[in-house]
């Protein structure tokens, strides 16, 4: 009699593939770490840049807002010189004249004058003192001018001093 074999169970061996790593040049790596750098620093100099030139222009537009600021009292009182009656035809002149020059210097420089009779009051512009009914005038309408505003922009130097009708 033949001798039976037993069976024997077979080991099945997983064979796990491992993904091959790709070779990781050192040269490569430090270019990337380098280049990353650089890009780094060129973002920073650039917002640096930015922030510098708005800096600048903000200092430049409140150094000339101060400056008008200081001018300010010269109209008032050349306005006030001009609403007074007078008898002396060429001292009118010369007031009007001199008015007239700083009134164009000022829009040299763009600044803007307002608060006119006539118009909507603005709280963002107006400053109001007083007020009125009038039912001749409509609501919120400016019906007296105290002392006129003064824009540079968008930043209001002097608001307008007027009294609202309604």
């Amino acid at each position: 009699m033949a001798k039976k074999k037993k069976d024997t169970p077979v080991e099945e061996t997983e064979v796990t593939e491992t993904p091959e790593t790709p070779e990781v040049n050192p040269f490569e790596e430090k270019y990337n770490t380098e280049r990353e750098a650089h890009l780094r620093l060129a973002a920073e100099y650039d917002n640096f840049r930015k922030r510098t030139a708005k800096e600048k222009e903000q200092s430049y537009q409140n150094g000339k807002s101060d400056a008008v600021e200081k001018l300010l009292p010269v109209y008032d009182n050349l306005q006030r010189a001009l609403n007074q009656e007078t008898a002396d035809a060429a001292f009118k002149k010369g007031v009007e004249m001199t008015m007239n020059e700083l009134v164009k210097i000022l829009n040299g420089l763009g600044v803007e004058i307002f608060g006119q009779v006539g118009e909507e009051f603005d709280p963002n512009l107006h400053n109001a003192v007083m007020h009125t009914d009038d039912e001749s005038l409509g609501e919120n309408v400016i019906s007296q001018v105290f002392q006129q505003g003064f824009k540079l922009g968008d930043k209001v130097v002097r608001f307008a001093m007027v009294q609202v009708a309604n």
